[in-house]
C-alpha cells in the first residue's frame, strides 16, 4: 500500500516534468526522476512520455483545424472522485491556447442559480465557432452527486433524464459536437488515491467532505452511474468509458480517442519571419528606481 501511495504521489509531480520535455531530452528526464525504477518501469515511463508528447503535437494540429473550420466542441469529463479526470484535462490543455481550448469547472450553484432552469448556468460556457470547451464535471452532476447526496428530489431527477437527451440533441443540431467520457476506477484504487491525498500536503486541498462521503456511498454512486449511462447514452452524444485505474494509460487512451473523433488535418501556416527592431536616435531609456525591483532572493 505504501508503495502504491508513493507511486501515486510521484505521478502527480509528472506534470512539471512533462512541461520540460522536448524531442532531445525526454528519455533522459524520464529516467532521471526515479533511478530506482526497474528496467521495464523505465521503459514504460519513456513510452508514456514519448506518446504523450507526440499526441500533444497532434492536439495542436487539432486546435488549428478547429479554429480554421469554425468547429465547436464540448468534451464532458465525468467519473468518481479521484478518477483522474483533472489529470487528463491538464494533459490535453498543457500546450494549447487557452483562448481556443478552455476548461469549465463550475462550483456548486448559488441561491439564484438554484432557481434557474437547470441547464441555464452551463449554456453560457458553451463554445462559439473555433472553440473547444472541456467540462470538468457538467450538467451530469444532477445524475450523480446531487442524486446521491439528496440535493435534488425524484421529480427533478426524472425531469433531468427526460430533458438531457433533448438538450444534447439540440446542441448537436446547432453544430456543437458533444463528446462524453466516464473515467472508471475500482473501489480499491479510489481508496488508495484518497490515502495518497491525505498524506500529501500538496494534494490535501483536493479532499472535501463530499469526497469523503463518496467512499461511504460507493454503492449508491454505482447505481447512479449505471442509471445515468443507460438513460443518457444516445447516438448523437454517446458515452465513452475510459479504464482509469492506470492514470498514464487512461490519459493516453483518452487523448488518442479524442483525436479520432474529429476529421482534423494539418493547417498550413506561412513561415514566420522576425522583423528587425526599429531604432530611433531620439529614444532614451529611463532607469527604473531600485526600490521597484523584486528582491533577488534566489
Amino acid at each position: 500500500m505504501i508503495r502504491r501511495i508513493r507511486s501515486d504521489m510521484l505521478d502527480s509531480y509528472d506534470e512539471e516534468l512533462e512541461m520540460e520535455l522536448d524531442d532531445h531530452n525526454q528519455d533522459e528526464l524520464a529516467d532521471g526522476l526515479s533511478p530506482e525504477l526497474s528496467a521495464q518501469q523505465r521503459q514504460d515511463r519513456r513510452t508514456y512520455f514519448r506518446e504523450l508528447f507526440r499526441m500533444q503535437g497532434e492536439l495542436v494540429k487539432l486546435q488549428d483545424w478547429v479554429v480554421a473550420t469554425g468547429h465547436k466542441v464540448v468534451v464532458i469529463f465525468e467519473g468518481r472522485d479521484a478518477a483522474g479526470k483533472g489529470g487528463a484535462i491538464k494533459r490535453i490543455t498543457q500546450r494549447l491556447n487557452p483562448r481556443v481550448c478552455r476548461v469549465a469547472a463550475l462550483p456548486a450553484p448559488n441561491d439564484r442559480e438554484r432557481t434557474q432552469w437547470y441547464f441555464q448556468r452551463y449554456v453560457s460556457h458553451l463554445p462559439a465557432a473555433g472553440e473547444i470547451v472541456l467540462f470538468d464535471r457538467s450538467w451530469y452532476n444532477r445524475a450523480g452527486v446531487e442524486r446521491v447526496m439528496g440535493f435534488c428530489n425524484d421529480e427533478q431527477l426524472e425531469e433531468f433524464f427526460r430533458t438531457v437527451p433533448e438538450f444534447e440533441k439540440m446542441l448537436v443540431r446547432s453544430g456543437i459536437q458533444v463528446i462524453k467520457y466516464w473515467f472508471s476506477i475500482s473501489d480499491e484504487e479510489q481508496h488508495t488515491r484518497f490515502l495518497g491525498r491525505i498524506h500529501d500536503p500538496l494534494k490535501q486541498w483536493k479532499l472535501s467532505p463530499m469526497d469523503l462521503q463518496s467512499r461511504v456511498r460507493w454503492e449508491a454512486y454505482t447505481h447512479a452511474k449505471e442509471a445515468m449511462l443507460e438513460r443518457t447514452h444516445i447516438p448523437e452524444a454517446p458515452w465513452w468509458v475510459v479504464q482509469a485505474v492506470d492514470k498514464k494509460k487512461a490519459r493516453l487512451n483518452c487523448i488518442h480517442h479524442l483525436l479520432s473523433q474529429m476529421p482534423y488535418e494539418e493547417i498550413p501556416h506561412p513561415p514566420v519571419e522576425l522583423p528587425e527592431r526599429v531604432r530611433n536616435k531620439d529614444y532614451e531609456r529611463h532607469p527604473v528606481p531600485a526600490d521597484m525591483y523584486v528582491p533577488e532572493i534566489y
